[in-house]
């Protein structure tokens, strides 16, 4: 529950530190002296738009701070550990703050946050039923919320979207699949004449070098066929050459080593030099013999190159990315024949997966179905208390064409709220007074249900009074069984059922107002109540009647 509310230049707010109980908080005072402004602090901590007009004339800026007990709550365990939040001694706290120049920060128990993980777990900590949250429930799909959480088909839910997701999925493959066959069949004739040409060139990955090596050689062979001739000559192939001197020079170095021994690894590097260039000159002289003049052979090396030159320039710029381009084409050409049968296949799918949303979608109905039933019957028990004797309530389903991934229908609640009047759309036929009466009859109901904590209830007497008013009361009293309960209220039949009453008052320092809010004690309530009652605060008979309220409502 929300234990401790901090607020700081918001708004006419200098400075507030509201401490609330259990059950049934209530918060009263004079028009104009800052409920709304509470509220709207309280809004801002729960996500909603900050605005730099917030922060209080003077001030840098406004900060609204909220502690929340969750000891005890294990069915918030799981929305905390989401958010990466863990209770520090069972509390979270959630700060807001918005500067004057507009700048905004949120933390989660002293850590940054965004506004947007910061409404998310505030909303899962606080439900804020003010006007716009009340104009929500004209919204078919809050309707249909509403009425799921009655009737527990959260898990069927779940299991009616992931086949929603299913039939979509393949869908989706179906549609690509049709889009890449037009576009291949729009494409043929381009892409037989692609596939075509890059296959009929027989390309080798890596071919490009070995044209390139020829293509030099036979440029130059006849410079080569004079270079190793000349090499082969001078290395071996005459009297004078290298090999030949060298031969002659053994006898000096044989006697050289008869005298010295201890030179003798210099015949080792003879016998390696005089085998070298031995070796040499046969190379070269082989390699000679293998040059040959080829003007045709060059010329089809040229035109080869300027093929691959070619394809490289429209599909490259790699040899890679030509052969990968052929491969692309005839994929998609190869399309052409299988699409038919892969296309079976995925309608195959779909009818299974359209069956299977079918089945479960029908399931989801017939509970929503049943549930309608019994919510009428406990909402239509609940309206007479609320000021609506003979007033009736419908959770009408509007069948959809197809399942979609909410079910094979909307709902729409229905309200006739005078005997004999048939039911109407509720966004047709409801006040906002009556609106909020609806939503209290519909939290009422589903407070056994509802996992969020806290619950505020803004404007929630609106347009009512006397009798009525005292049975709207009641039914928050009730409500604050199961929840905390938080409620703006300007009719003292509600402030007397509170077990804490709070009281926003304007005061004044140094000559600037604000506003404060305070906790009452035994007197003070009653006095609150007198003023709430409309007589004079002081008299004897407003205080009395005030005490009667408080007596009779528990307070």
């Amino acid at each position: 529950m929300l234990s401790e509310l901090r607020i700081r230049n918001f708004a006419l707010i200098d400075r507030i530190e509201v401490r609330l109980g259990a059950g049934l908080n209530v918060l009263s005072g004079e028009t104009g002296a800052g409920k709304s402004i509470v509220v709207g602090a309280l809004g801002l901590l729960l996500g909603e738009r900050a605005s730099a007009d917030v922060v209080r004339a003077g001030a840098e800026r406004a900060s609204v701070e909220g502690v929340f007990d969750v000891r005890g709550r294990s069915d918030l365990a799981a929305v905390l550990d989401e958010r990466g939040v863990e209770p520090e001694d069972g509390l979270v706290v959630l700060k807001r703050e918005v500067a004057v120049e507009g700048r905004n920060r949120a933390w989660i128990n002293g850590s940054p946050t965004s506004a947007t993980v910061l409404g998310e777990l505030g909303r899962a900590l606080v439900d804020l039923h003010g006007q716009h949250e009340h104009q929500t429930l004209l919204r078919r799909d809050e309707q249909r919320a509403i009425l799921d959480a009655y009737a527990g088909t959260a898990e069927l839910l779940c299991r009616v979207r992931e086949a929603h997701r299913a039939l979509e999925c393949v869908q989706r493959e179906k549609q690509e699949l049709e889009q890449r066959r037009r576009d291949a069949l729009q494409r043929s004739d381009f892409l037989r004449y692609q596939a075509e040409e890059i296959e009929g060139a027989a390309l080798r990955a890596g071919e490009e070098a070995g044209l390139e090596d020829e293509s030099r050689r036979l440029s130059h062979s006849e410079e080569l066929a004079a270079l190793a001739a000349g090499l082969h000559e001078g290395v071996s192939g005459s009297n004078s050459s290298l090999v030949d001197q060298l031969g002659r020079l053994r006898r000096s170095l044989d006697n050289l080593v008869r005298i010295d021994p201890g030179q003798g690894p210099l015949q080792e590097l003879y016998d390696t030099a005089y085998y070298t260039l031995q070796e040499l000159g046969e190379r070269v002289g082989s390699y000679g013999t293998t040059l040959e003049h080829d003007p045709g052979r060059l010329e089809e090396i040229r035109r080869r190159q300027d093929l691959l030159f070619r394809l490289r320039s429209k599909y490259g710029p790699t040899i890679e990315d030509v052969l990968a381009a052929g491969s692309a084409a005839r994929a998609e050409l190869d399309l052409l024949d299988t699409a038919e049968w892969e296309l079976a296949g995925l309608e195959r799918r779909e009818a299974g997966a359209r069956e299977d949303l079918t089945r479960v979608a029908a399931e989801l109905s017939r509970q929503r179905l049943e549930a309608a039933s019994h919510l009428r019957e406990e909402v239509d028990a609940v309206l007479p208390d609320l000021g609506m004797a003979g007033g009736r309530f419908e959770a009408v389903s509007l069948p959809l064409a197809s399942p979609g991934a909410e079910g094979a229908e909307e709902i729409e609640f229905r309200v006739a709220l005078n005997r004999g009047w048939d039911p109407r759309p509720l966004v047709q036929v409801a006040s906002g007074g009556e609106l909020s009466r609806v939503m209290l009859a519909l939290k009422t109901i589903l407070a056994r249900l509802d996992a969020v904590p806290t619950l505020v209830f803004d404007e929630v007497d609106a347009g009512i009074g006397g009798r009525v008013a005292l049975q709207i009361g009641d039914k928050l009293r009730a409500v604050a069984e199961a929840h905390q309960v938080f409620a703006i209220t300007h009719l003292p039949q509600i402030a007397s059922r509170a077990h804490l009453h709070l009281l926003v008052h304007k005061q004044e320092s140094d000559g600037a107002v604000s506003t404060a809010v305070r906790v009452l004690d035994a007197a003070e309530r009653v006095q609150e109540i007198a003023r709430m009652l409309g007589g004079d605060p002081e008299s004897s008979v407003s205080l009395e009647h005030a005490r009667e309220l408080l007596a009779r409502g528990g307070g």
